[in-house]
């Protein structure tokens, strides 16, 4: 089978930005790296932009708004159909670049990152053939309108996730692009890209410019003919891009950190809540902003609890990351990978109990961004490990006596992304989960759902993505009154 590479080089990609339906040269000169987490090899180099590559983006897409924007939402849904088995035709190129790029095991990319990714061109689609463009109240049409020339940037930890749960939607509403991938995440965009072109937009509503923050996300969220931001990352980046894009009053969608509990019932299913919370907790080696890190349980069940937990955790299987065998993959980039080791350690001085992990790699693991899966117990919500988003495979177990003190400890964070709630008795479970301040809670961990909206209270960010919410982020809204 080809690479990931070796098509992108054959098909001149690597040292190509998609701009107004054209592959071109870049006008920066600065090169990033893509690192394999796996090897830590580098093992292509590629152009970062600047200012000039931005403003030859925006211009193309404010070129194409003019007449995309007016398009039936027919033909809009007509080409997401189209772009949407293009990337399931792609769907092993996808999860071989992923592997590459960041780490995650092959079958997590092939079950889970591909796969969820394209759901959301679905989802974008379905909500828009149903979609009530006008709607009447009285003798007045209320109307939504595209925003206008919309700059997405997206994260490297679900890098084709993020880009479609931002890209579909925005195209589905009439809205142009231009995408700013992570520079740690970079190459299954360009394969995105090439999804895109051949599925037939017109040129310029779809554009791809690569670069880091201060050199192209900055300029984008400061830039006059943006209409609308929408950020993925650390709360200091959605800081960044709020104070960049405020003087020229356009609207920013944020989904930024988290610090998500999972709080246990004491009439919970111990078995199953305590493997899946492990599960749910590490999954992309918690490299997910709204991974349930926490584990808010009844002190008097805290023993078994950790004993369910320790033996969830040996079930991992880390390693080669194309190994069919590897549940577990690397870490996605160094400075991750420092972060985490360095958290561990916090967590050890501050008198947690581990109950498994710790620092340094995995034994037999001695080359590779490879953290071993850590948890503690006995933790106290006023550790660090119990405030700061770690972004890897630690998770805290919070013991708590009273369910009024277990909401508290929930409660008890910057954040409010995502939360878990179990339980046998689901009007409990249903009372606990109305009182903690997130935007998405879990009851007894249920199937993924696209439609269901996701995104944060507090310093979690604002806006939604997914399902209808999703597309609503990129509409305005008109009032003509004597319409009817």
């Amino acid at each position: 089978m080809t690479t990931p590479l070796e098509h992108l080089s054959r098909n001149g990609r690597l040292d190509r930005f998609f701009i107004g339906g054209e592959w071109r040269e870049p006008r920066g000169t600065t090169k990033g790296v893509v690192v394999n987490p796996a090897t830590e090899d580098a093992v292509t180099r590629f152009p970062l932009g600047n200012g000039e590559d931005v403003d030859a983006a925006v211009s193309a897409a404010r070129r194409a708004f003019a007449t995309w924007s007016r398009t039936k939402p027919q033909y809009r849904a007509g080409l997401l159909d189209r772009l949407q088995a293009l990337l399931e035709a792609r769907r092993e190129l996808l999860a071989q670049c992923l592997t590459l790029e960041m780490g995650a095991a092959i079958g997590y990319a092939r079950t889970a990152q591909v796969p969820l990714a394209i759901a959301h061109v679905k989802t974008a689609r379905d909500v828009l053939t149903a979609f009530p463009f006008v709607e009447q109240r009285g003798h007045t049409a209320v109307t939504r309108e595209p925003i206008g020339v919309c700059a997405l940037i997206t994260p490297w930890n679900w890098p084709l996730y993020q880009i479609t749960a931002k890209v579909a939607p925005a195209l589905a509403a009439g809205c142009t692009v231009v995408l700013k991938p992570s520079e740690l995440s970079p190459l299954d965009a360009l394969l995105f890209a090439e999804a895109i072109e051949e599925a037939g937009f017109p040129a310029g509503v779809f554009n791809l410019v690569q670069g880091d923050g201060s050199g192209v996300g900055a300029g984008l969220a400061s830039h006059a003919d943006v209409d609308m931001i929408s950020i993925t990352g650390s709360t200091r980046a959605g800081v960044a891009v709020a104070q960049a894009a405020a003087p020229t009053i356009k609207h920013v969608a944020q989904e930024l950190g988290g610090k998500s509990p999972n709080v246990f019932l004491p009439d919970a299913d111990l078995d199953r809540a305590v493997s899946l919370g492990i599960a749910a907790g590490f999954r992309n080696l918690g490299q997910s902003c709204s991974a349930p890190t926490r584990m808010i349980v009844p002190r008097g069940l805290l023993s078994e609890i950790e004993s369910i937990a320790k033996r969830a955790a040996d079930e991992i299987v880390l390693g080669d990351p194309l190994a069919e065998t590897t549940t577990h993959g690397a870490i996605a980039n160094r400075a991750q990978f420092d972060r985490i080791q360095t958290m561990i350690g916090v967590g050890i001085s501050e008198g947690a109990k581990l109950v498994i992990g710790g620092q340094g790699r995995p034994g037999g693991l001695n080359v590779g961004l490879y953290v071993k899966p850590t948890i503690f117990s006995e933790v106290r919500t006023g550790m660090r490990i119990a405030q700061e988003e770690i972004f890897g495979p630690v998770l805290c177990i919070i013991p708590y006596d009273t369910l009024e003190e277990a909401v508290t400890i929930a409660n008890d964070t910057v954040y409010g992304l995502g939360a878990h709630v179990q339980g046998r008795d689901t009007n409990v479970v249903k009372q606990v989960a109305s009182q903690i301040r997130a935007g998405q809670v879990h009851l007894n961990y249920p199937a993924w759902d696209p439609h269901a909206p996701f995104g944060g209270f507090k310093q979690s960010g604002n806006g939604r993505e997914y399902g209808i919410e999703g597309m609503l982020e990129y509409l305005e809204v008109k009032s003509i009154l004597g319409y009817f």
